[in-house]
C-alpha cells in the first residue's frame, strides 16, 4: 500500500533521484532493491523509513534495520536521526538476537544464558587437543572459518564430510573432511561443557527458540513488524532463518544488495536470497538503482566492462550509469617484481600528496594482507603516513584507551562546561604526547601521534556547533568506539579489498593484479574464479577520481618474469583509444626493442641494480648536475601537460624517465624513442613538445 504523504513526508523526498523516490515511497509490502555500488542505496533505505513514519505508515518502535557491521549499523542509525526518527533500531544480526536471547533464555530455557565467546581459536585449539592433534596458528584460523562456514550454511557436522564432497571442499589446512567433522563435533561438545556459545550459536538458537515457544514468537512479531535488510547479497542460510523466524507470516520487509558485490561466499554468504526474493516473496517489487554518483564515468565504464565479461550471473548484475563529469582515465602499470611495484606506487604516492592531495584521499588496496609489509616499506621511505585496516582496532590503541580515558577525568574534574572545546582536548592530550606538529620520526612514535590528532581532529569539527562542550566530544567518541567507527587519519590507508568493503577514497591504488594472485590462486572452479572477478569489481568502485592498477611479473628483483597481467584487466581496460600502450609499463621497465638500458655507472662505473638507475645511465649523486635544470624544466612541462589531460603527473612521464631523458638529450625521435619509458604512444603524443624543450635547453 502506498500512504498518502504528508507535508512533513514530502520533505523527506526532497533532493532523491526518481529511483529513490520510488524506493523510499514503496511502503507496506516485501521490496527488494538491486543497488549497484555508489547508488545511494543507503539513503534511498534510510528516507524509506523516514517517509514511512512521517506518512503514519509505520510506528518508529515498530521497525528494525538489520546491517552486518556495527560501523554500518551506526551510520544508519546517525542518518534516521538526522531525518527525524532517533527511535529506530538499526542493529547488526548477531545484536539484534543476542538481546532477545538473554532476555527470553529464563521464560524458556532456564536458568541464565550461555556465555559469549568472542575468540574461537582458543577453544578449537583445545578442542583439537582432546583429540591428540594440533595446529599452527594459521591452519587454527582455517579451520575456524571453515566451523564458521558450516554453522552459517546450517551444515551439522556429522553431515560435514558429504557436503564437503558435494560442494568440493578438499579439507582446510591439511586436515581432510573426515577430520575436520570429528573436530567441529567436540568443539561441540567443548562449548556445552563449558556453558558458552559462539557468535553462529546466537542465531541459531534465537531463531529455534522463536519457532518453537510460542510466547516469545509473539512478543518479538509484535515488537517488530517492519523489517529492512542492508547488504542482502551477504546473507547466509543462518541468518535467513533468523529472518524468517522473525517474520513468521508476516512479509513486510525491504532488502537492498548487489549480487555483483557478493564477496563473502567462502564464510557462507548466499547471493540467491537476493536474486530469488520475488520466489519467496511473490508480492514483491523490484526497483534497480543504477545512477552511480561516486566514481567518474571512466571508472565507471571499466568497472562495467569487467562484470560483462563474467561466465555466469551477468543479467543479475546492476549495469552502472555515471552521473559525474570526466576525470582521470584509470591506468593498468606493470613493473618487473613487487619490490619495483612498492616503490613506484609509493613514489606516485608522493608526487601526489605533493601535488595537493590529502594523504587520508589515497588507498592501497591488496588482495591479500601478507602483502602490505613491501608497501609499508616503500611508504616509509618516501616519509608517508599510512594506516593498515584490519589491523589493531582504533579504539584498542593504547594511546587512545588513555587518551579518552583523561578526557573523562577533564569533564569529571569540572571542564565540561568550558565553551573553548578545542582549547581544553589539546592541553589535556598535549600531556599524553600530542603536539602541534607531527614528528619527524615515523613508524611507532608517528602511528602514537597521529591516533591522538585523529581525536584532536573529531574535538575540532564538534567545536564547530554552537554550545559545543568537552561532554559533547566525549559522547561522540563513545558513541565512536561503541560502532569501532575510527576518525579519518590524515594517513595513507592499505587494506584489503574485503576490509574496504562499503568505503571509498578519492584516488585507489588496486596492487597485485597479476594470475595468481588476483584471481588468486587456489581459485579453480568457474564459481571461484567469478568471485574474484567481483572482488575485483569491487576494488575498482571504492576510487572516486583516480584509479590505478598495478602488477608485477616477478617476485623479487632478478628472477625470471613467469607472472601475467590478470585476466580481469584483459578487454576491460583496453578496449578504448590510444591509451593501451601507456598502459602497459612493462615497455618502460623490461627493454622494449631498441630501448637502451644501461648496466654500469657513467659516473663509478659500478654496477646499476635498479630499473631506475639503469634508465639514467647513473647512481643517484654520480654526477648528472649539467642536466638538473633540463629535468626541471621537464617536470615543469609535464605538471603543465598533467593539468590539461586531467591524469597524474607519472601517467605523463614517471621522474625517472625524465631524468633519463634529461641525462640523454636525445635530438631526435629516434634517440628519444630509445629511452626506457618512451613508448610509441607517448612518443607520438609528447615526442616533438620533449624535443623543443631539450633543443631551448642546448
Amino acid at each position: 500500500m502506498n500512504t498518502a504523504p504528508t507535508s512533513g513526508a514530502e520533505r523527506i523526498l526532497e533532493g532523491l533521484d526518481p529511483e529513490q523516490r520510488q524506493v523510499a515511497q514503496s511502503i507496506g509490502a516485501p521490496l527488494c532493491v538491486l543497488a549497484g555500488a555508489g547508488t545511494g542505496k543507503t539513503r534511498a533505505i534510510t528516507h524509506r523509513i523516514a517517509y514511512a513514519i512521517a506518512s503514519g505508515g509505520y510506528a518508529p518502535n515498530h521497525v528494525l534495520a538489520l546491517t552486518y557491521t556495527t560501523k554500518a549499523a551506526a551510520e544508519m542509525r546517525s542518518r534516521l536521526r538526522d531525518l527525524g526518527v532517533p527511535a529506530v533500531q538499526a542493529r547488526t544480526f548477531h545484536s539484534a538476537a543476542l538481546r532477545q536471547l538473554t532476555y527470553f533464555w529464563p521464560s524458556t530455557v532456564g536458568g541464565p544464558a550461555p556465555d559469549l565467546v568472542d575468540r574461537t581459536l582458543p577453544l578449537v585449539a583445545q578442542a583439537m587437543g582432546r583429540l591428540h592433534m594440533r595446529a599452527d596458528p594459521a591452519a587454527l584460523r582455517d579451520i575456524s572459518a571453515e566451523l564458521e562456514w558450516a554453522k552459517s550454511s546450517m551444515i551439522l557436522p556429522e553431515e560435514y564430510p558429504l557436503a564437503a564432497a558435494r560442494l568440493s571442499r578438499e579439507g582446510v589446512a591439511g586436515f581432510e573432511p573426515r577430520t575436520l567433522s570429528r573436530i567441529m563435533t567436540q568443539y561441540e561438545d567443548l562449548k556445552t561443557e563449558l556453558h558458552l556459545i559462539d557468535f553462529a550459536d546466537v542465531l541459531l538458537l534465537t531463531a529455534s527458540m522463536i519457532q518453537e515457544h510460542a510466547h516469545m514468537a509473539h512478543a518479538v512479531r509484535s515488537q517488530y513488524r517492519h523489517f529492512t535488510v542492508d547488504e542482502y547479497q551477504d546473507i547466509s542460510p543462518l541468518q535467513f532463518r533468523l529472518l524468517r523466524a522473525w517474520l513468521g507470516n508476516a512479509s513486510d520487509v525491504c532488502v537492498v544488495g548487489d549480487a555483483a558485490q557478493t564477496i563473502y561466499s567462502y564464510a557462507g554468504a548466499d547471493s540467491s536470497y537476493l536474486l530469488d526474493f520475488t520466489k519467496e516473496f511473490p508480492r514483491a517489487s523490484v526497483i534497480r538503482l543504477e545512477r552511480n554518483y561516486r566514481s567518474s564515468p571512466q571508472i565507471v565504464q571499466v568497472a562495467n566492462a569487467v562484470l560483462a565479461r563474467a561466465k555466469e550471473g551477468r543479467d543479475s548484475h546492476v549495469e552502472l550509469r555515471a552521473q559525474r563529469s570526466d576525470a582521470t582515465r584509470p591506468l593498468v602499470v606493470g613493473y618487473p617484481d613487487e619490490t619495483a611495484e612498492a616503490r613506484e606506487v609509493a613514489k606516485s604516492i608522493a608526487e601526489l600528496i605533493r601535488g595537493g592531495r590529502s594523504a587520508s584521499e589515497i588507498a592501497i588496496l591488496l588482495r591479500v594482507n601478507a602483502h602490505s609489509e613491501r608497501f609499508e616499506d616503500a611508504l616509509d621511505r618516501e616519509g608517508i603516513a599510512y594506516q593498515v585496516r584490519g589491523g589493531q582496532k582504533f579504539f584498542e590503541r593504547r594511546e587512545v584507551h588513555e587518551a579518552m580515558s583523561a578526557l573523562r577525568a577533564a569533564l569529571g574534574a569540572g571542564g565540561g562546561n568550558d565553551p573553548d572545546v578545542s582549547r581544553i582536548v589539546r592541553d589535556v592530550l598535549s600531556s599524553r604526547g600530542w603536539s602541534d606538529k607531527a614528528p619527524e620520526a615515523r613508524g611507532a612514535v608517528f602511528e602514537r601521534w597521529a591516533s591522538l590528532n585523529a581525536l584532536v581532529q573529531v574535538a575540532d569539527s564538534i567545536a564547530e556547533r554552537e554550545g559545543a562542550s568537552l561532554r559533547d566530544v566525549v559522547a561522540e567518541l563513545e558513541e565512536r568506539r561503541e560502532a569501532q567507527s575510527a576518525p579519518v587519519s590524515e594517513a595513507v590507508t592499505i587494506a584489503t579489498v574485503h576490509a574496504a568493503k562499503g568505503l571509498e577514497w578519492p584516488v585507489v591504488f588496486v596492487v597485485g593484479a597479476s594470475e595468481g594472485t588476483f584471481p588468486i590462486s587456489y581459485a579453480k572452479t568457474d564459481r571461484e574464479i567469478e568471485e574474484e572477478r567481483r572482488l575485483f569489481y569491487v576494488a575498482m568502485t571504492r576510487a572516486r577520481d583516480v584509479l590505478t592498477v598495478t602488477w608485477a611479473a616477478a617476485r623479487s628483483e632478478g628472477a625470471k618474469a613467469s607472472r601475467k597481467a590478470s585476466r580481469f584487466i584483459a578487454g576491460s581496460f583496453d578496449h578504448r583509444d590510444e591509451g593501451a600502450a601507456e598502459r602497459t609499463a612493462m615497455k618502460r621497465t623490461t627493454g622494449r626493442r631498441g630501448a637502451r638500458i644501461f648496466t654500469t655507472c657513467k659516473g663509478c662505473g659500478e654496477a646499476l641494480t635498479t630499473p631506475g638507475e639503469q634508465k639514467v645511465g647513473r647512481h643517484a649523486g654520480c654526477g648528472g648536475e649539467e642536466s638538473a635544470e633540463l629535468f626541471g624544466k621537464l617536470r615543469a612541462w609535464r605538471r603543465e601537460r598533467a593539468s590539461e589531460l586531467k591524469r597524474p603527473a607519472f601517467a605523463v612521464f614517471t621522474d625517472s624517465t625524465l631524468l633519463a631523458i634529461a641525462d640523454r638529450a636525445p635530438a631526435s625521435l629516434e634517440e628519444l624513442h630509445q629511452v626506457p619509458g618512451v613508448g610509441q604512444s607517448k612518443l607520438t603524443q609528447f615526442g616533438e613538445e620533449v624535443l623543443a624543450i631539450i633543443a631551448e635547453a642546448r
